[in-house]
């Protein structure tokens, strides 16, 4: 039986969801997320994998608690640090379950919390004896922190006064408090000599990357800018721990200076990512960009490669970037002075990169979208990929994986995956599921237990994931076809590639759907008011009324950069809602009541219109969700409901109400 049959089967897989290599590369650790013992939620735990292949032995669980593990990195003596919630059995009336730091010895033995603060500890580096911790303060001194806390909590104030744009990320809201960065020394028992860096922070590291320098003397953090109009830059600035010191190393007018952050193993250079803002006119690009530590002074490698993941090799001489590439995120070498090359040949998609110190192989999370993550060793002379033991064992998907291209009416070639369930052929051809991705500046190319096409296929369906116009790893005048043109350039890469696959005799081209989350749900929505092909659409945290959208989302700077100011023409030739009157397929709506990056507004005004306008349609509400449905039995209630709305308009059954949903 397979684990994409019953969907309660696959919730309960395990997951890896990292791994991070020892500096003196004897160890390699991951984080493994799985199904608690209720079986309601998930929680994660430390695992050690054999750096040798299957001769090194089988992966072994180093913590566990109801709390789950985080944030791991090691020491340079060889413990992991990691954060965690879970009681410190040496502290009575500890007070709120927020993160605190662990370390768990290489010697062995139980974990010992090392630090903790009011407001919790978040991301964490080290080196040498040095570590750098980011945690949340209510604004005014530090010292006084927890009693403030207190004193909100006492008197019942939930309010929060804000100040600037920013007043909500993802799924949480932002305040009271906001990040600091904190040093410190590793001690015998706890950290010792810890400080406050960054006390005039502000709203200056929300959502930061930080990476200190080799020899632990400086940090440098990204640092957001606040600008007029509720915009704003991140730049890169370098404190020094000795003085508190800060200076800005890397900033330019018009362009952000990100993550993924990585500098060299002499300190002498940083990498990173420098995206450039975006307008109406000028689309979005991101490229690898190195700097001078000392002077600032950087330019640009690499410009068709958006870096997901860097690493240094130990000479400082290049960099390995992980990018996305038509369909696929190899590893590729970028020199210093010098081509780039490719260093991995294969169909996967890799991330996380961690190099070894004598620069022999590189370390990974490996994954394809027809391959479960796990960890993995690279040997950078050859390419040769090995898949370690894997504390999450993959599991096997049933049916194929087939590489499909297109002709649009442009000329562009626009490529996708096709996922085929076992038995198509042409005695049985197989209904069809076009599936669109979210972003949209994103690709099909990795595992995804969010999206998972193999589920679909195990229940007898083809699914296309196509990677139309706007996808990265295609070059930047993919972007650019797309940029400002949503609906209509995106609708004729996926109807060039539609054709070419239901021309297939293994495929039923009568019995055809679309579904989509994010942008991959605005397209579903313009599809329905473009096109009456399908018989069944289902539209995930989607956005219909593009001006509503554009104001409520906790992302508007970033849409507005590409739509203009309300009132723009171009809110009006591209929202889905004004082509309601021309949609007559069958819909499911689906939303999340605590997405904040598409509000749930959309998702309701959504539902009201189909309502009023009589279209044949379902509402699957989940009111503890946000953008993603993340909970195991939600998970299983969005899957059952997908599948029995598609049975009934694509495949001709009767609808049969699954038990998952009230």
């Amino acid at each position: 039986m397979s684990a994409f049959n019953d969907i309660r089967d696959y919730v309960a897989i395990p997951r890896v969801l990292s791994v991070q290599l020892s500096p003196d590369g004897s160890r390699l650790v991951s984080i493994v997320q799985s199904l608690n013992p209720d079986g309601k939620s998930y929680g994660t735990a430390l695992w050690e994998v054999p750096l040798d292949g299957p001769a090194g032995g089988e992966p072994f669980r180093l913590t566990r608690s109801a709390k789950g593990e985080s944030a791991a990195v090691f020491t340079d003596a060889g413990d992991v640090l990691f954060t965690s919630a879970r009681p410190d059995p040496t502290v009575k009336d500890a007070g709120e379950e927020v993160p605190a730091l662990w370390l768990l010895p290489r010697a062995g033995g139980e974990a010992r919390q090392v630090a903790a603060r009011p407001g919790g500890i978040g991301a964490v580096r080290t080196a040498g004896d040095v570590v750098v911790f980011v945690s949340d303060v209510l604004d005014g001194e530090e010292a006084g922190d927890a009693e403030r806390r207190k004193a909100r909590k006492d008197a019942g104030i939930s309010a929060i006064l804000h100040e600037s744009a920013a007043v909500r990320y993802w799924d949480h809201d932002l305040g009271p408090g906001r990040p600091r960065l904190f040093a410190a020394r590793l001690g015998a028992d706890r950290l010792e000599d810890v400080r406050e860096l960054t006390p005039d922070a502000g709203n200056a590291l929300r959502n930061a990357v930080f990476e200190l320098t080799p020899d632990g003397a400086r940090v440098v953090t990204t640092w957001r800018v606040e600008l007029p109009r509720g915009e704003f830059r991140t730049d890169l600035v370098v404190i020094d721990l000795a003085t508190g010191e800060r200076r800005t190393l890397v900033t330019e007018e018009g362009q952000d200076f990100e993550g993924p952050l990585a500098i060299s193993p002499d300190g002498a250079r940083l990498a990173c990512s420098r995206s450039r803002f975006t307008s109406m006119e000028v689309s979005a690009r991101s490229e690898l960009w190195i700097a001078d530590l000392a002077t600032g002074e950087g330019r640009a490698y690499a410009p068709d490669l958006f870096p997901s993941g860097v690493a240094w090799a130990p000479d400082s001489a290049s960099v390995y970037v992980v990018a996305d590439h038509q369909g696929r995120r190899p590893v590729f070498q970028v020199p210093l002075d010098g081509e780039v090359r490719r260093i991995t040949a294969d169909d996967a998609a890799y991330a996380q990169p961690d190099v070894t110190a004598d620069g022999r192989f590189l370390y990974v999370v490996r994954s394809a979208v027809d391959l479960a993550p796990g960890p993995a060793r690279i040997e950078l002379a050859t390419g040769e990929v090995t898949d370690l033991p894997s504390p999450a064992p993959r599991p096997e998907v049933r049916g194929t994986l087939t590489e499909v291209t297109a002709t649009a009416d442009d000329g562009q070639t626009v490529r996708g995956w096709l996922v085929l369930p076992e038995g198509a052929s042409a005695d049985d051809p197989a209904p069809f599921l076009l599936w669109i991705h979210g972003g949209p500046v994103a690709s099909w190319n990795d595992w995804q237990w969010r999206w998972q096409s193999w589920i679909m296929a195990e229940h007898g369906y083809a699914v296309l994931l196509p990677d139309p116009c706007l996808s990265t790893g295609y070059g930047q005048h993919m972007i650019d076809r797309g940029w400002g043109d949503w609906g209509p350039r995106t609708q004729a890469d996926l109807d060039a590639i539609v054709d070419v696959v239901l021309a297939r005799d293994d495929i039923d081209s009568e019995r055809i759907a679309a579904m989509g989350g994010s942008f991959g749900g605005y397209m579903a929505n313009w599809l329905a008011g473009h096109t009456d092909r399908y018989r069944a659409i289902v539209t995930h945290a989607s956005l219909w009324n593009l001006d509503q959208f554009a104001g409520t989302t906790d992302a508007a700077h970033y849409w507005q950069r590409e739509f203009g100011a309300p009132g723009s023409d171009r809110y009006d030739r591209l929202s889905p809602h004004r082509s309601l009157d021309k949609i007559t397929t069958p819909m499911l709506v689906i939303h999340g009541d605590k997405d904040y990056r598409v509000p749930i507004g959309e998702g309701l005004r959504l539902w009201w219109d189909l309502r009023r306008s009589e279209v044949d349609a379902k509402f699957l509400y989940f009111p503890d969700e946000n953008h993603w449905i993340l909970k195991p039995g939600n998970a299983v209630a969005w899957y059952e409901t997908v599948l029995a709305f598609l049975a009934q308009h694509v495949l001709g059954e009767e609808w049969k109400r699954p038990d998952s949903v009230a």
